[in-house]
């Protein structure tokens, strides 16, 4: 592949154009969202200038590298989140959360379990491990899917971005040439709040907004 360097000024451009069009296909026109990603990467590339057989072979050596470094890790994290549920181990965690915590404090349960389980587990692997029981959760107390499922993903986010060991953060504190002692101090110290903003309390706006029972939503009616 042939070296290609493009002005910072269409590489902006591009990025936020290929952006707003991943957005607007997704969110109005209700496009699939491989394709619509696929649709916004060809725009990137085509408006900072790269020659489109280049564009082609870029694109499709991501989505070969990307395939090849979680495709195992989807599959099994697949497998056992159906065991989980199969198994009925889903129901158990449910309520066992909701005893301990109750039913107002579930989603706080939530996200201080996906912060914990995102600092040494990829983002991926928890998802699909934990999400079966977020939506346990809902069944159970028949409220909407968003005030379980938003407090579960905020706190994988954040430690699997926020906090060692996770590879981000590691890298961030390599490259910076930071004590990995303070990477995780204040990782945790932002995390937290940040956890709390954009799991139990936005999930608890967006819920009465949204309100996808979890008994209807999960029979699929």
């Amino acid at each position: 592949m042939t070296e290609f360097v493009a002005s910072p000024e269409r590489l902006i451009i591009g990025a936020l154009l290929g952006f707003a069009v991943l957005l607007f296909l997704i969110i109005k026109l209700k496009i699939q969202p491989f394709i619509a990603i696929m649709s916004s990467a060809l725009i990137i590339g085509l408006v900072s200038g790269m020659p489109f057989s280049m564009i082609t072979d870029t694109l499709a050596e991501g989505v070969g590298n990307t395939l090849q470094t979680i495709a195992i890790l989807i599959g099994l994290g697949s497998m056992f989140g159906a065991i989980l549920q199969v198994s009925g181990g889903v129901e158990v965690i449910a309520d066992t959360l909701l005893k301990v915590f109750g039913e107002k404090k579930a989603p706080w349960a939530l996200g201080i379990t996906g912060l914990i389980v995102g600092m040494p587990v990829f983002f991926e692997s928890g998802l699909l491990i934990l999400i079966p029981v977020a939506f346990g959760i809902a069944r159970k107390t028949n409220k909407s899917v968003f005030n379980y499922s938003i407090p579960l993903l905020a706190g994988l986010a954040i430690g699997h971005a926020f906090v060692p060991p996770t590879p981000g953060p590691v890298l961030v504190a390599e490259m910076l040439g930071v004590e990995l002692s303070y990477v995780i101090i204040l990782g945790i110290v932002i995390g937290i709040p940040a956890m709390i903003l954009a799991g139990p309390v936005f999930a608890g706006f967006i819920g009465k907004k949204n309100p996808l029972h979890g008994a209807l939503f999960l029979s699929g009616k």
